[in-house]
């Protein structure tokens, strides 16, 4: 599967255009076979390796950060498994929202 559609990248760097907004995921990504998951936001313009959203890596502390694409398309889970993309995924609240709850749930709830 592929991470990102030519929409939804079209659409990360267009928040990644304007930094400053508290804006809305785009898309969610997680690991099937872990407790992964990926709330990102915004991909940069200036280098467009690197989106920024909100990210858990299963460790009871999500935080808000950069990841680099490449990346997380060459991940592999426990079980050998890629990195998948929340095909019915739609966001609720902005960022800020998911961020504050996570942090207090220690686990992202989306």
């Amino acid at each position: 599967m592929q991470l990102l559609t030519d929409e939804l990248r079209a659409k990360l760097l267009q928040n990644g255009a304007n930094r400053d907004e508290d804006h809305f995921p785009v898309v969610k990504l997680f690991t099937p076979d872990g407790a992964c998951t990926w709330l990102l936001t915004e991909i940069d313009p200036e280098c467009p390796d690197i989106a920024f959203g909100l990210c858990d890596l299963g460790m009871g502390f999500p935080e808000l950060g950069n990841v680099l694409i490449s990346e997380l398309e060459s991940v592999r889970g426990k079980l050998g498994l890629p990195i998948e993309r929340d095909l019915f995924f739609k966001a609720k609240h902005p960022i800020s929202v998911y961020a504050d709850d996570a942090r207090e749930k220690g686990h992202i709830n989306a």
